[in-house]
């Protein structure tokens, strides 16, 4: 029931929040300018809109929540918590507006437990983002998942501080990885 009520929503969601642009006037603000002298005959210039919304831009603005890639996690789990949910939307409500974009999920964890078992948590960290990502609207093939087990670890003292920051799993966009 919840498989298919998730969709239902999302899809009335998205269907209240669309806009009636025109040619002339896309939508979001874009403006286009024709260009009909020389060789450019049939050639338009887009403006973009401005990076306070979804644009790309978004994702490296430090004041946006887009521009945070990773979920962290407590140790031996990879439940997402609650404090992360907001930044998963964010990502979530982003991939859906830009379908073209890609994501890789690379689930890491820190240097405790054997390789094998870092690396099977890993990918169950990455897995676990992943799934809530397609449950709030993204498509499967916008988002691939991958562990890193411990081999890339963010700080390398052997205190819990440091554990705590190589327990999550990172978001990168097509163009960083």
């Amino acid at each position: 029931m919840k498989k298919v009520l998730v969709p239902v929503l999302l899809s009335t969601l998205l269907a209240a929040c669309s806009s009636t642009g025109t040619f002339d006037q896309p939508a979001g603000g874009a403006a286009v300018d024709e260009r009909s002298q020389g060789a450019g005959a049939g050639v338009a210039t887009v403006t973009a809109p401005s990076a306070s919304g979804s644009g790309i831009a978004a994702l490296t603005d430090p004041k946006n929540i887009l521009s945070k890639r990773s979920v962290m996690f407590d140790f031996d789990s990879y439940v997402i918590n609650d404090e992360f949910r907001p930044l998963v939307e964010a990502h979530a409500k982003f991939l859906v507006q830009n379908p073209t974009m890609k994501m890789l999920i690379q689930g890491n964890a820190d240097e405790r437990g054997s390789r094998e078992y870092n690396l099977a948590l890993g990918q169950k960290r990455a897995d676990a983002v992943r799934k809530a990502l397609t449950l709030l609207g993204a498509k499967e093939a916008q988002i691939e998942s991958v562990s890193l087990g411990e081999e890339k670890p963010r700080c390398t003292e052997a205190t819990e501080a440091c554990y705590a920051q190589n327990r999550r799993g990172d978001m990168l966009y097509s163009g960083e990885f």
